[in-house]
C-alpha cells in the first residue's frame, strides 16, 4: 500500500467545480480516502467528528473561510496534528505569511498542476510512491 492510499484527505472548498478538481488530481496521485466540504464550518465538523491527515481548504469561502479554519483545526487537539494547505488564486504574501503563522503547511495556488499539488503535500509527508 503505498503512502498516497493511507492519507484521508478533506477538500474544503465552496466551489463545486474546484472540489471535483482536487478529488480528480488527489486520485490521480492515488490517494483513496477523500472526503469533501463545503465551506468551513461544514470541513471543521467533519474533522471533529473523524480527524483526517491532510485538510485541503481554500482561503475564500462563505461561513468561516480558511484561515479560520485553519485556526480551528490548530486549536483543537483531536485535529491540530493534521497537515494543512492553504489554496489560493492569491499571491497575496500577506495572506501567506498569516496562514504559516497559524501553522499551515504549504501554500497551494490556483490554478495548479497535478505535478505542483503533489509537489506541496510531499514537501509535508514525502514521497508518496
Amino acid at each position: 500500500m503505498s503512502l498516497a492510499e493511507k492519507i484521508k484527505v478533506l477538500i474544503v472548498d465552496d466551489q463545486v467545480t474546484s472540489r471535483l478538481l482536487l478529488s480528480d488530481a488527489l486520485t490521480q496521485l492515488g490517494f483513496k480516502q477523500i472526503t469533501s466540504a463545503g465551506d468551513g464550518e461544514q470541513g471543521l465538523k467533519i474533522m471533529q467528528q473523524q480527524p483526517h491527515h491532510l485538510v485541503i481548504s481554500d482561503f475564500n469561502m462563505p461561513k468561516m473561510d480558511g484561515l479560520g479554519l485553519l485556526q480551528a483545526v490548530r486549536t483543537n487537539p483531536t485535529t491540530k496534528k493534521a497537515a494543512f494547505i492553504i489554496l489560493t488564486a492569491q499571491g497575496d504574501r500577506a495572506l501567506v505569511q498569516k496562514a504559516a503563522a497559524l501553522g499551515a503547511n504549504n501554500v497551494l495556488a490556483k490554478p495548479f498542476t497535478i505535478e505542483k499539488m503533489k509537489a506541496a503535500i510531499e514537501a509535508v509527508f514525502g514521497a508518496l510512491k
